[in-house]
């Protein structure tokens, strides 16, 4: 160590980021206290999103706080900077950072300079040139978008109650989602379970009456749990009167009308868009290499390939994959998925930690032990360890799995509060879309100079 502290700079507030800023507090203990360490994490939000919550929380199973975790409390001795990174000049070892202030100041980015760099931005939405799509749909990657879409649905629910009209009843009634992995069907699943069961407190509207369409462009759904749990899941929500278009494309919603590729036509008010993901834009701002899908090349070591003091992990990385390259796999690489992502977490930390004590990184190997993924409430589909289930075994296994997961016991301890308090009393179907404009009701008083319910 030298006398100036070592910085270590994360960008990126998620799994990878949060777990190794965790960990590296844990075994850095001794030199964050004598200053010798400093450890500083970047990321538009002030909170980690465990993801697989969020249809659990757009169905009102889970309130939205519990499905994120604070930064600055869990990660009590870092410095904890909200901003986007907007670029890297790793020969200089230097991040260019736009925070809030200086965006709303418009002063320019804040430079941060760094010793270590881990890039772990995650990924965004992969969105196609779609005409319409851009207008009318809806994400499914943040709370925020989770419950934007609780409240959206619960509102077309209104709409379809109080209009006389029979095509906007129709197009209210009709939620078209796109995209069958884990993100498209878990919340189609969730949601369409809470529309079915909002149905009883309204007159004039029966569970019949929706209509829930889910469009695949490949012939299979949930491609990680395998082929037979993935027809079995096609099986499962048919049953439930879903309708499952495989080897379909969306080719346009203009109107508010969605097109398949099939020819047939769905005038709606609701396309949830999950067709994907794709590398964070910052990846091409670094002058780091990357491989053809845009993610940063890394050794078996979570280093940057053929970079010093650079080291990448999760979604971001292309981090090639020992266990399956031993079972006959050559060139494999890690899924970029939360099980690799949470352990390549806990090896990036102790291989940076051995880096700074002058000693050699060990590689990441991990066995993929399977997949669990829930199709609402009581109902999975499950392949751990190379066994297969399905129903409420499976939908069981999902939850205990990732309650095992999500950070903190502080978290694990509301949410375990929350699915049983959920589980002795009627599901809240309230919507909140006024949440989303907060200011709108004042902003009228004082244009009108009167309450708007007022004289």
């Amino acid at each position: 160590m030298t006398n100036e502290p070592v910085r270590i700079l994360v960008v990126g507030g998620g799994y990878v980021g949060m777990y190794t800023a965790l960990r590296l507090e844990r075994t850095l203990k001794q030199q964050l206290g004598r200053g010798e360490v400093q450890i500083v994490v970047v990321d538009p939000e002030p909170y980690m999103t465990y993801q697989p919550f969020l249809p659990e929380a757009a169905a009102g199973s889970i309130s939205p706080r519990h499905v994120v975790v604070p930064l600055r409390r869990t990660l009590s001795k870092c410095q904890v900077i909200v901003g986007e990174a907007k670029a890297i000049d790793h020969i200089k070892r230097v991040a260019s950072i736009e925070t809030l202030a200086t965006a709303e100041e418009g002063t320019g980015a804040i430079e941060v300079p760094y010793d270590e760099l881990v890039l772990a931005p995650g990924s965004v939405s992969r969105t196609l040139p779609i005409p319409g799509l851009a207008e009318h749909g809806i994400g499914f990657k943040t709370v925020e978008e989770a419950i934007g879409l609780r409240n959206h649905v619960l509102e077309q629910l209104d709409i379809a109650s109080s209009t006389r009209s029979p095509e906007v009843r129709d197009a209210a009634l009709t939620f078209v989602f796109v995209g069958g992995g884990y993100a498209g069907v878990e919340a189609l699943a969730e949601l369409e379970d809470m529309a079915r069961y909002a149905c009883r407190y309204y007159h004039n509207v029966q569970p019949d009456d929706v209509k829930f369409l889910l469009i695949e462009a490949t012939d299979r759904i949930l491609p990680e749990v395998g082929e037979e749990m993935g027809r079995y899941a096609v099986r499962e929500l048919r049953a439930r009167s879903i309708d499952v278009r495989l080897e379909t494309r969306l080719d346009t919603c203009e109107n508010r009308i969605a097109v398949l590729s099939d020819g047939s036509r769905y005038p709606t008010r609701t396309l949830v868009w999950t067709a994907g993901v794709k590398p964070h834009p910052i990846l091409a701002a670094t002058g780091l290499p990357l491989n053809k899908r845009g993610r940063l090349r890394c050794t078996p070591q979570l280093r940057v390939h053929g970079t010093e003091h650079a080291w990448s992990a999760g979604d971001a990385a292309a981090v090639p994959d020992l266990a399956a390259e031993e079972d006959g796999s050559p060139g494999a690489e890690c899924a970029p998925n939360a099980q690799h992502a949470v352990r390549q977490a806990r090896r990036l930390a102790a291989n940076i930690t051995a880096s700074l004590k002058g000693e050699e990184p060990a590689d990441y190997r991990h066995a993929y032990v399977g997949s669990v993924a829930s199709l609402g409430l009581h109902k999975g589909v499950a392949q751990v360890y190379g066994r297969k289930l399905k129903g409420y075994p499976a939908w069981f296994m999902h939850r205990a799995y990732h309650l095992s997961r999500v950070p903190t016991m502080n978290r694990k301890a509301r949410v375990l509060a929350e699915w049983t308090l959920s589980g002795l009393f009627k599901r809240e179907i309230v919507s909140l879309g006024s949440l989303e404009h907060p200011r709108a009701e004042f902003e009228l008083a004082a244009g009108t100079g009167r309450h708007p319910e007022g004289p």
